[in-house]
């Protein structure tokens, strides 16, 4: 069994200063000291010893376990400094080497213009709400007092889903309204911004799908001083302390009265320009005081109530905010034309 012994050491010890992975070199000490391994084999014949040889030989399998047990942890270190020095070689770094410039993302130019704006009706005490752009026929139209065959819808005419026309795409965010006086008593102020759809034909200043912000305030003792107080603090918060702003009378189905409001153009101050097409005023929204029958429609008493509401266009506003002649290069996705705000 001496002899079992010092083979087994000679064995073990070639294979161990031989292998070159670490997983290898566990695979050895598992195959030599585990509870299976080679060396605990050895020990296991023990038994069959005199009682004068098995102290010796008891020694000499001790030795041999630690011997292999330091000669492993050696050639684990040796490993792991040799695996280190490779990947510092291979991951190294040249901190002198000027980095790779990253690009950085913008707000698209409308998003830039809504935020600025619900920044300003929110700190006014406007809350947001928001509906679906697949609208009943009933809140596009009926119940804001246009009923079927009322001459504004011709100029509103848009999508449909069905033959009945009772599902339809949005022409204006005012369903949002609606739907909103239906599930909520008043005191209400809010404003309501998203995508709307209408048949118009793309040009310069018109596209089949744009952006409106509309709002709406229903109270006791609403007048349309609160209206024109509203707006010019919008108007001049966006456009600046200086613009001047004009109320033209106007019809809407869903208001009454009903007005136009315009801002001095910002780039000729009045005087008349290629922008305002000579005029010196620029039309931004309209508004007027809620219909009653728009009050009554959503089941709040007009006897009680007033209210006032407003729809601007959000690209409208962002053109004039940013100098933009042409309402197409909003939606085309050039990145030489929105870096540049």
């Amino acid at each position: 069994m001496k002899e079992q012994l010092t083979v087994l050491k000679n064995e073990a010890l070639a294979a161990i200063a031989e292998v070159s992975a670490l997983q290898a070199l566990e695979d050895l000490r598992v195959r030599f000291l585990g509870k299976k391994g080679e060396v605990t084999a050895v020990l296991k014949q023990m038994g069959g010893l005199s009682p004068e040889e098995r102290p010796a030989i008891g020694q000499l399998a001790n030795e041999l376990s630690e011997k292999l047990t330091e000669a492993i942890a050696a050639r684990r270190a040796e490993l792991e400094a040799l695996f280190l020095d490779v990947r510092l070689g291979a991951e190294k770094l040249d901190v002198t080497i000027p980095g790779t410039a990253r690009e950085v993302g913008k707000q698209h130019v409308l998003k830039k213009t809504l935020d600025e704006a619900m920044e300003i009706f929110i700190g006014m005490g406007f809350t947001i709400a928001e509906g679906p752009e697949v609208e009943l026929s009933a809140n596009n139209f009926d119940k804001l007092n246009a009923p079927e065959a009322h001459p504004s819808r011709d100029w509103g005419d848009t999508f449909y889903f069905d033959q009945d026309s009772q599902y339809l795409l949005r022409t204006q965010t005012s369903p949002v309204q609606v739907r909103v006086m239906e599930s909520q008593k008043p005191p209400i102020r809010v404003v309501s911004p998203g995508r709307v759809y209408r048949k118009d034909e793309v040009d310069a200043t018109h596209s089949p799908m744009f952006h409106q912000i509309e709002g709406l305030v229903v109270d006791k003792g609403i007048t349309m001083a609160d209206l024109k107080g509203t707006l010019n603090a919008l108007i001049q918060q966006l456009y600046g302390a200086e613009t001047q702003t004009r109320f033209r009378p106007h019809h809407f189905p869903f208001t009454e009265p009903s007005c136009e409001v315009d801002c001095q153009c910002f780039k000729c101050r009045g005087a008349g320009c290629a922008m305002c097409k000579g005029e010196g005023w620029i039309e931004l929204l309209g508004a007027g005081m809620v219909h009653p029958n728009v009050l009554r429609n959503c089941g709040i008493d007009p006897d009680e109530y007033s209210g006032f509401a407003f729809g601007m266009g959000l690209d409208r506003m962002t053109m004039m905010r940013y100098n933009i002649s042409d309402l197409r290069l909003i939606f085309e996705n050039d990145l030489r034309f929105l870096r540049q705000f």
